[in-house]
């Protein structure tokens, strides 16, 4: 795309490696904290949220940054285009270029039917209606008004996917479990090895289970695989290809694909080629979240979304959230030489919360080439990984606290359980941990204090913590469907931000493809008799001998 140029080549940057230099080098979080005693004010925000009413603190105070790093950061902002980028992006312009596409996720979160379109044409209508099919089917199922082929309520339900049209599904109705039906089972399956599937259908009863296919395409291979060993587990009790009709949805945009496979195209739930993989729990994609939480909270979840929506298009960007966020990770990254980027919920039902931004993020950014075609000249695409506290704190946190490497860290946690036992006793702990571990990053322990608790003068260093790691500390009232909603839109629009400042496509996937046409070709020769000889020899040896082991031979 013209107009824009390598981040290194804004001088803005160039203004914020000076910057770099001399505050890199002499910033210590706990004596900026002395200095200033409003700090904190400065440099936390709270997102007051309509879907919930629930506001969310977000603070950056414990980040290596002062006014002078923010103004730098927001300049740079300004000048790689980020609010030219961002609005085009809610005016449905096709900032997708390598694939010629918009990128409008925004719009399956539209709950205020704002004026939307692509190509001239307004896409609210079709959005809606793909809702309200979503809406009354999911009543009829929750009611028992949708029975299976023998007249049984449904109990059981199988989403049958991989990547976007699995990791969203699986995060949030874990993390909104609470909100789940009671009785309703949910299993998904998006794994092409026979074990996800075989041990979903082990706890599933054919009367009384409902697959959800989700494809685009209905081409991906993993999950027309797995749904059609799905199918004939199913006609093996059913018999009859007609009950297919009362077992079997699609969520996909192929109506010939889905009429081919026996599912009624009454059946199917579409989405348009804007929405992309990552970007589509909000879509028919989010048929199973609907299942299982029910519409009202359903519309909820898109409400929160809609709301950070807002924040991030209205905002000026020194108040940003998402922005600041992003511009943030951006700084670590390419001025601290930061390669990865720690998001530890502080809540068990959050615990595929990281999986899920590990798709949003890599998959996003994971680039090296920019707009213009060119190699860039900085770092993108952070490693993201994550587990829940406290656990996580019994894993990898000694590397966090005592290693070598920097690694910045989002620290997310509600206020309110939805399971306050033993009077909150066991919230006011988990609470306790999620402070102590932020401050503990930042402050550290000297080695006089650890000479002062009387350990030996050998063991000085082995307890002593050098401190100065900066964390973002996220607190919320309660984790809620608008809540969640929220939570996600911020990481989404995060994304955003630092691939503008990249001046890279954020929302292409290239890298997925090589791997599956290799597969494919692959594939044949695994089916077909004999050694196999047109690969290298490491690759042949491998293919030839799981084939002996295998019995393919």
């Amino acid at each position: 795309m013209p107009g824009f140029s390598q981040a290194t080549e804004l001088s803005a940057w160039k203004s914020l490696t000076e910057h770099h230099d001399k505050l890199g080098r002499a910033i210590v979080l706990k004596e900026e904290f002395a200095k200033d005693p409003q700090r904190y004010e400065k440099f936390s925000h709270i997102f007051k949220n309509s879907a919930d009413k629930s506001e969310t603190i977000f603070d950056f105070s414990k980040n290596f940054i002062t006014e002078e790093t923010l103004s730098l950061l927001v300049q740079l902002a300004k000048e790689a285009k980020l609010e030219e980028l961002r609005d085009d992006m809610f005016k449905g312009e096709k900032i997708n270029f390598t694939e010629k596409r918009a990128v409008y996720h925004v719009a399956l979160r539209n709950v205020k039917n704002d004026e939307m379109k692509v190509d001239g044409q307004s896409v609210v209508e079709e959005v809606n209606a793909v809702q309200a099919h979503m809406k009354e089917f999911s009543e009829q199922v929750r009611s028992g008004e949708w029975k299976g082929y023998t007249g049984k309520p449904i109990d059981t339900i199988i989403n049958i996917g991989i990547g976007g049209s699995d990791l969203g599904p699986v995060m949030v109705t874990e993390a909104l479990k609470p909100y789940g039906k009671k009785g309703m089972k949910l299993h998904f399956v998006s794994n092409v090895d026979g074990t996800h599937i075989a041990e979903a259908l082990k706890d599933s009863d054919p009367e009384t289970t409902l697959f959800l296919v989700a494809s685009k395409t209905f081409t991906t291979a993993e999950t027309v695989t797995n749904a059609t060993s799905a199918k004939n587990w199913f006609l093996g009790h059913a018999k009859e290809d007609k009950h297919i009709a009362k077992h079997f949805v699609a969520l996909s945009t192929n109506d010939k694909e889905v009429g081919k496979f026996g599912i009624d195209t009454k059946n199917m739930f579409g989405f348009s080629d804007w929405v992309g993989g990552r970007y589509s729990v909000w879509s028919a994609i989010g048929l199973s979240v609907a299942l299982y939480i029910g519409w009202d909270n359903f519309h909820e979840f898109l409400s929160g979304a809609n709301a950070m929506d807002h924040h991030f298009l209205t905002t000026p960007l020194e108040k940003n959230i998402p922005v600041l966020g992003g511009l943030l990770s951006v700084w670590y990254s390419d001025f601290f030489g930061a390669q990865t980027h720690l998001v530890a919920p502080y809540d068990q039902y959050m615990h595929r919360f990281a999986a899920y931004l590990q798709q949003l993020s890599m998959e996003s950014n994971g680039k090296a080439i920019t707009r213009s075609g060119d190699y860039v000249k900085y770092t993108t695409g952070p490693i993201v990984f994550g587990e829940p506290g406290t656990n996580s704190q019994h894993s990898f946190f000694q590397l966090l606290h005592q290693g070598t490497k920097l690694i910045p860290t989002d620290f997310i946690l509600a206020a309110e359980s939805h399971n306050p036992i033993e009077g909150n006793k066991h919230q006011v702990l988990l609470a306790s941990n999620y402070f102590a571990q932020a401050e503990a990053l930042m402050i550290g322990k000297t080695p006089e204090a650890v000479k002062a608790e009387g350990a030996a003068d050998e063991l000085i260093p082995h307890k002593t913590f050098l401190g100065n790691r900066p964390t973002t500390s996220i607190l919320a009232q309660k984790i809620t469907p608008g809540t969640l909603g929220a939570l996600i839109a911020y990481y989404e629009h995060l994304t955003f931000t630092e691939g503008a400042i990249w001046n890279i496509n954020s929302f292409d996937q290239w890298g997925v493809e090589l791997g599956k046409a290799l597969a494919k070709s692959i594939q044949g020769e695994l089916e077909a008799k004999g050694e196999v000889s047109k690969h290298d020899s490491s690759t042949n040896g491998l293919i030839n001998a799981f084939k002996s082991k295998a019995g393919l031979l």
